[in-house]
């Protein structure tokens, strides 16, 4: 069964978009790094961002981990302080 899942978008990554949320479709089995590889797809200018991060439900993800349908989806670029 395919739906799909929000991803929010903060700081360079809402930049390079023009939006503060997308909507990705999501298969059954997709993980993080599947759904990285879409959004650079349709988005080639986040691919050059190298240390973005994901974060399911608010916590940190690795490229491998499962992604559902209820889950919170962010980008977190990366950020600098001085």
């Amino acid at each position: 069964m395919a739906s799909s899942v929000s991803v929010l978008l903060f700081g360079i990554t809402r930049d390079l978009t023009g939006q503060s949320k997308v909507v990705v479709p999501l298969s059954e089995h997709t993980r993080v790094i599947d759904l990285l590889s879409r959004l650079h797809q349709d988005y080639p200018a986040l691919a050059g961002i190298k240390s973005l991060l994901v974060a399911v439900n608010g916590e940190y993800a690795e490229q491998d981990q499962l992604i559902g349908y209820n889950d919170e989806i962010a980008l977190i670029p990366p950020v600098s302080g001085g």
